[in-house]
C-alpha cells in the first residue's frame, strides 16, 4: 500500500504550534514510508473564514521546512486541494447516504432544536442530543410523510442532512497510537454531514476527500478521536476500505493543567504561532517563534519531540535524522508539557552549529549602523555560544562598536589596581606600531610582555577585559583585540586608565 497522508487545516485563523506539529507528524512518517504529504485547506465554514490565513498556513509550512508533495499551490493528480472547490462532489454522496437509509433530511428550526435541548434538560439528560430516540420527536423525513418531504423542500425550506446512527451498536478501530477503541452509538448524535447552504460539515467532506485522495493514514489531533466512530460509520456506509488513524496527544500548558492556548502562552509570555499572525479584525500582534529569533531547524527538533521520543539520551536531531527514526508506535498517549526553557535551549545548540556567515547576514540586518562582512562574521563567531538568539547578539556585543562608559564595580574593586594600569599601558605600548593584529599574535605578545617580569596572567586579564568591554566576562579576550584593531584597543585602554580611580 502507498502511504498518502494529508495535513488538512481550516483557514480561520493562525495556524497553531498543535497544528504544525500535526503536519510536522504527517511530514516524517510519509517521507519515512517513501510516500506523498498532502496539504489540503478545510474551508467548508465558511463563516469562520479569515483572510489571509490560507497564505500564512503556507508561509508557515515553508518556514518550518514541511514542503508540501500535493496540495493548493503544489498541485498534484488529486485536486482540486480546497474543499470549497469540490462542493458537488459531497452532495452526491450525501445523497447516496439518504438513498441507502443512511441519513435523512431535517427540517427542523433552530427555535425547535433549543426547545427540544431544553426538554432534556428538564427530563435530567445529562447529554442532550439529536439521536436515535430524540430524532422520533422532531421534524425530518423520518417523522414526515414523503408528500410532505417534497412540499417543504419545493416551499424552499432550508434543511439539513443526517446522519442515520443505530440506536445501540459497538464501533470498534484500532487506533496506532492508542490501540483499539471502542464507542457505542447510544453515547453519539446525528451529526450534520450537509450543512442547510449546501456545503458539507467536516465530518462528510474529509470523508470523501480522504477516500478520493487516496489518503492511507490520517494522522491528526487527540480533539478529533471522539469524532472518529462517526467517520468509521460513514466509511462503512459508503462502502469503502478505510484508512489507518492515529490521534496525536495534546500539547499542555507548562505545568501541565489544561491545554496550551493562545491565551497561556501570551500570560506566559511566549510565542504560540510559527509567523507572526496580525489579527485582520482587532490588528492585535501575536509574535511568532521565526520572529522571536528560532532557526527553524530547532524550532522543528523541539517540536518532534513534544509527544514523540525514539528512546536514549539523544536530543538533537535534523529532519533527515527525524525521518529515519520516526514511527507511530512510538508517540505518547499522554499530553505533552510544553516547555519554552527547553526550545531556547535547543535554539543555542542549533546557533552554535550554525556557519557563522550565515548568521552574520542576519546579525547585519539587526544593527542600525553600517558594518563590513569580515567583521561581522568575526564578531558572530565570538558570540555565537554566548546567546541563545542571533538579535542577543545586539547587546552582548555592543562594545564592538562603541567603548564602555561605565565599568563593572565589582571588578573595579577587585582587579583595577596599580600593577593592573601599569601593565596595560606597556601592552598597549607594545600594539602602537601595529595595524591590525590576530587572536594568536595578540595572546603572545601579552604572554611575553607579562613573562618579562613573571607578571601572573590573572592580575592583569580582567582589568583588560574590563577596559575594553566595560564587563567582567564575555567571549575570548583576543578575540575581541582582533576584532577591534590595536588603534581601538590602545584608545580604550587609555580611557580606562584615565577614568577609573585606582584601588590600593
Amino acid at each position: 500500500m502507498s502511504v498518502r497522508v494529508r495535513f488538512a487545516p481550516s483557514p480561520t485563523g493562525a495556524l497553531h504550534i498543535g497544528g504544525i506539529r500535526t503536519a510536522l507528524y504527517n511530514y516524517l512518517f510519509a517521507k519515512k514510508h517513501d510516500g506523498a504529504f498532502i496539504l489540503r485547506i478545510e474551508d467548508t465554514d465558511q463563516n469562520r473564514f479569515v483572510k489571509g490565513a490560507e497564505s500564512y498556513i503556507e508561509q508557515a509550512l515553508d518556514w518550518a521546512g514541511i514542503t508540501p508533495d500535493e496540495g493548493v499551490s503544489a498541485g498534484g493528480d488529486y485536486g482540486p486541494y480546497k474543499q470549497s472547490e469540490r462542493k458537488e462532489r459531497y452532495k452526491r454522496f450525501s445523497d447516496q447516504l439518504i438513498a441507502d437509509g443512511k441519513a435523512y433530511l431535517a427540517f427542523d428550526t433552530p427555535d425547535e432544536l433549543d426547545a427540544m435541548r431544553e426538554r432534556l434538560k428538564e427530563a435530567r439528560v445529562a447529554n442532550p442530543q439529536y439521536n436515535a430516540i430524540t430524532r422520533m420527536q422532531m421534524r425530518n423525513s423520518l417523522t414526515l410523510s414523503s408528500d410532505e418531504v417534497n412540499e417543504l423542500i419545493a416551499q424552499g425550506q432550508p434543511y439539513v442532512v443526517r446522519i442515520k446512527l443505530p440506536r445501540n451498536e459497538d464501533v470498534r478501530f484500532k487506533d496506532l497510537v492508542r490501540g483499539w477503541v471502542v464507542v457505542n452509538t447510544a453515547t453519539m448524535d446525528d451529526k450534520v454531514l450537509l450543512k442547510s447552504d449546501g456545503m458539507p460539515t467536516y465530518h462528510l467532506a474529509n470523508i470523501v476527500d480522504d477516500h478520493q485522495m487516496e489518503i492511507s493514514h490520517v494522522i491528526r489531533g487527540e480533539e478529533w478521536l471522539p469524532s472518529a466512530p462517526l467517520h468509521v460509520l460513514l466509511y462503512e456506509y459508503l462502502g469503502w476500505e478505510k484508512p489507518e488513524f492515529a490521534h496525536l496527544p495534546l500539547l499542555l500548558k507548562p505545568d501541565g493543567n489544561g491545554k496550551l492556548s493562545k491565551r497561556a502562552a501570551d500570560k506566559l509570555g511566549f510565542p504560540i504561532f510559527p509567523l507572526n499572525w496580525t489579527d485582520p479584525v482587532t490588528q492585535e500582534l501575536s509574535k511568532g517563534f521565526m520572529e522571536e529569533g528560532y532557526l527553524s531547524d530547532a524550532f522543528i527538533n523541539f517540536l518532534a519531540l513534544l509527544g514523540w521520543n525514539p528512546g536514549g539520551e539523544k536530543e538533537l536531531f535534523r529532519m533527515e535524522d527525524l525521518i529515519q527514526l520516526f514511527s507511530l508506535e512510538k508517540i505518547n498517549k499522554a499530553g505533552a508539557k510544553f516547555d519554552i526553557e527547553k526550545a531556547k535551549w535547543f535554539n543555542e545548540q542549533y546557533l552554535k552549529s550554525k556557519s557563522s556567515k550565515v548568521l552574520a547576514e542576519e546579525f547585519i540586518s539587526l544593527l542600525d549602523q553600517p558594518v563590513d562582512e569580515k567583521k561581522a562574521i568575526s564578531i558572530v563567531e565570538s558570540l555565537k555560544e554566548r546567546v541563545t538568539f542571533v538579535k542577543d547578539m545586539i547587546e552582548a556585543g555592543r562594545f564592538f562598536f562603541e567603548a564602555p562608559q561605565t565599568y563593572d564595580e565589582k571588578t573595579v574593586r577587585k582587579k583595577w589596581n596599580q600593577l593592573a594600569v601599569d601593565k596595560l599601558n606597556g601592552f598597549s605600548d607594545r600594539l602602537k606600531d601595529k595595524d591590525q593584529i590576530e587572536k594568536e599574535e595578540a595572546r603572545e605578545l601579552l604572554m611575553s610582555y607579562l613573562a618579562e617580569d613573571e607578571t601572573p596572567l590573572g592580575r592583569v586579564m580582567p582589568a583588560l577585559r574590563l577596559a575594553l568591554t566595560g564587563q567582567a566576562g564575555g567571549p575570548d579576550l583576543m578575540a575581541i583585540i582582533e576584532i577591534l584593531g590595536p588603534t581601538e584597543v590602545t584608545n580604550r585602554i587609555k580611557k580606562a586608565t584615565d577614568t577609573i580611580a585606582l584601588n590600593d
